[in-house]
């Protein structure tokens, strides 16, 4: 979870060969509406955001196997909705970076639908996790090795 930019799906991805869960990027499970507001530069509201937070939680509760899905779920009570439709414990990797790496990040990537524009409504909306959710906080300002190493270690504390 986190701003748009932050790594959820290269983090994700690469969180397949670690633990061989299945990896869905939420920007997939959006409906088109959603896609096309973005694209326009247009933030989601949270009435906007409703069909894709149960989605992604139904999505989770109907996998067999673990599955980690990317998606932003800023807002507590985002999570709050993924958690109640999931049905069941799911552990949120908060991938936490400054708005300038983030930034730097995006202005980078190419064939992406969602505009370095709303970048500052992303982390008006942001939420950070609380002490009373289960999640780990992950410094994204490593490489990629170094976060997923990072998040493997940190799952592992949290098993025992």
């Amino acid at each position: 979870m986190g701003v748009a930019g932050c790594g959820k799906t290269s983090v994700g991805e690469a969180l397949i060969t670690q633990y061989g869960w299945a990896f869905i990027d939420g920007d997939a499970l959006h409906p088109q509406r959603n896609i096309d507001k973005m694209a326009a530069g247009e933030p989601l509201t949270d009435e906007d955001r409703l069909p894709w937070l149960m989605q992604i939680g139904e999505t989770m509760r109907d996998h067999a196997e673990p599955v980690a899905i990317g998606c932003s779920a800023l807002k507590r009570g985002y999570r709050d909705i993924i958690r109640m439709t999931a049905g069941g414990d799911v552990c949120f990797i908060f991938l936490n970076g400054s708005r300038e790496l983030i930034e730097t990040r995006m202005a980078a990537r190419t064939g992406h639908f969602m505009p370095l524009s709303l970048l500052d409504s992303q982390f008006d909306a942001l939420e950070p996790p609380t002490h009373d959710e289960l999640f780990v906080d992950i410094d994204i300002s490593g490489d990629l090795d170094s976060i997923v190493s990072d998040i493997r270690k940190k799952l592992e504390a949290h098993k025992t």
